[in-house]
């Protein structure tokens, strides 16, 4: 005769199956977030290096062509390169952050995070994000050397530069990550990018004014996103600057459609709607089976 203990039911543990949630996928967000911030801060010949540039090109080449390049005497020509040294510091940083999904492809790494019971899309949008956190620190590093160019340390204008920053970076990560999603090596990442990275980095205005350019080189301007973030950044430094209107614009001309001056929040606009294109691109590049 069975025992009253035999005959009592077993307890049941209710077992979740993880994945499917939203909540799995903002966890999913917030790791690969960390993850980069991680590599990155710990990293600090990284952030030596990376930062080497832009001092170069703010301090060396805007001391070296400053005697050489007329900008009035109102205004330093590091001062008008400023906005863009800015945007350099974002542009290497974000997109070559998106080098170290290469890199866990070819070390396998990158398969035990696609095969996650979590959507791809959260894998993409928090390496989106922290490439963009990544790359905004880097110019805020920049942000800070303001006052040795010539730049007031305004509160509203830091503040206005920093949002643009962090959404040039966001659009520039989602850039590097699209691009990144089906290559396979790295030399072939780092090749293509260095194709890409110089001529939007010069085409965007970031070392010489807008104005008075051939139809060939401003046609070349207007095609580059770049210049979309370059131009509120230096609108912002120069509303801040006491500059005679002549001169402000001559050096901050602003960017013309067809004789219609672009506002700042339109580019502004065209910055994040390129953004979300290039994330939704490189959300349906790791959607396909590799």
């Amino acid at each position: 005769m069975a025992t009253d203990l035999e005959q009592a039911p077993l307890p049941t543990v209710s077992v979740r199956v993880a994945g499917g949630t939203h909540a799995d996928d903002l966890r999913a967000v917030r790791i690969v977030w960390k993850r980069e911030l991680i590599r990155f801060f710990r990293n600090k010949v990284r952030i030596a290096t990376s930062l080497v540039q832009p001092v170069l090109f703010l301090f060396v080449l805007g001391t070296g062509l400053s005697p050489v390049i007329s900008t009035g005497h109102h205004v330093d020509f590091r001062t008008f390169m400023f906005p863009g040294v800015m945007a350099m510091a974002v542009l290497f940083t974000a997109i070559f952050s998106a080098i170290s999904i290469v890199w866990d492809r070819e070390f396998g790494f990158l398969r035990e995070m696609l095969v996650a019971p979590v959507s791809r899309a959260s894998l993409v949008v928090g390496k989106c994000l922290g490439g963009a956190t990544v790359a905004t620190f880097q110019g805020v590093v920049i942000v800070v050397m303001a006052g040795a160019v010539g730049v007031p340390y305004d509160p509203l204008m830091i503040l206005t530069l920093i949002g643009e920053l962090l959404l040039l970076a966001f659009t520039l990560t989602a850039f590097g990550v699209m691009a990144a999603a089906r290559m396979q090596q790295i030399e072939s990442f780092q090749m293509v990018m260095q194709f890409l990275v110089l001529p939007m980095f010069f085409l965007s205005g970031a070392v010489f004014p807008l104005s008075h350019l051939p139809v060939w080189l401003r046609v070349l301007t207007r095609v580059d996103p770049v210049s979309y973030a370059v131009d509120p950044m230096r609108r912002a430094v120069f509303a801040h600057l006491p500059l005679p209107a002549g001169i402000a614009h001559t050096l901050e001309p602003g960017i013309t459609w067809f004789g219609w001056h672009l506002p700042v929040l339109f580019e502004l606009g065209i910055v994040l709607a390129l953004g979300v294109v290039m994330l939704v691109v490189a959300v349906a590049q790791f959607s396909r089976p590799e």
